[in-house]
């Protein structure tokens, strides 16, 4: 596993942690690090997606609203809505990041932590986004470079030792029929595939956030 994917994975449930606490605050993020710290090779796209996530939230929620066909930030599972937060910071803001990755990056970890309908769910919406960036100029207020807060100090993390790898174990496996990861659509195709997923509605699931020493 990539150092990206682990950095994507400590991101989203620092995130979790943070909304399900309903406070998107640098003290929740030195909380979260003080249990969860992250390796230092991990550590710099942990903090950007995070500050990043946190910093446009609610002009990256307006815009998960806006194609996901009249479902509510709020209907969502916390696990979905805050892998898609982070894979549209990655689309709008991280520019070295082609979207299809952060796409693909997206639907495997909403079928790692999610339910079976995750996957899909994800996809539908984003790939909905990626249509729309190719067809008018989509933006969220922060720089367009993901270093875009560099001089933000880490989080005080006085007196944690960095031992930890970033690994995540004991995640429940699914059994789901293997699908490819990305499915580039057309709108007609993303508007028959939301309508499929309203029709479903995934039960949130609290990520595992046990650590490998």
């Amino acid at each position: 596993m990539g150092n990206r994917r682990k950095s994507r994975e400590l991101a989203i449930q620092a995130l979790f942690f943070m909304d399900m606490n309903d406070r998107f605050a640098e003290e929740k993020l030195s909380l979260f690090c003080e249990n969860f710290l992250p390796s230092a090779q991990l550590r710099p796209f942990f903090l950007n997606l995070v500050r990043g996530v946190s910093s446009a939230r609610p002009e990256i929620d307006a815009l998960i609203e806006r194609f996901s066909n009249n479902w509510k930030i709020s209907r969502m599972s916390g696990v979905d809505r805050n892998i898609m937060r982070v894979a549209v910071f990655e689309m709008l803001c991280c520019k070295d990041i082609p979207c299809k990755v952060s796409i693909n990056e997206a639907i495997e970890l909403g079928k790692k932590f999610g339910t079976e309908e995750s996957g899909a769910f994800v996809n539908g919406i984003l790939d909905s986004i990626r249509l729309a960036m190719a067809a008018e100029e989509l933006s969220i207020p922060v720089n367009e470079n993901c270093e875009f807060i560099p001089d933000l100090p880490e989080p005080d993390l006085s007196g944690q030792e960095s031992d930890l790898e970033g690994e995540i174990e004991d995640v429940p496996e699914f059994s789901i029929d293997p699908e490819p990861e990305f499915y580039p659509q057309d709108e007609a195709g993303s508007e028959q595939r939301q309508q499929q997923s309203e029709s479903r509605s995934p039960t949130p699931k609290q990520p595992r956030r046990t650590l490998i020493r």
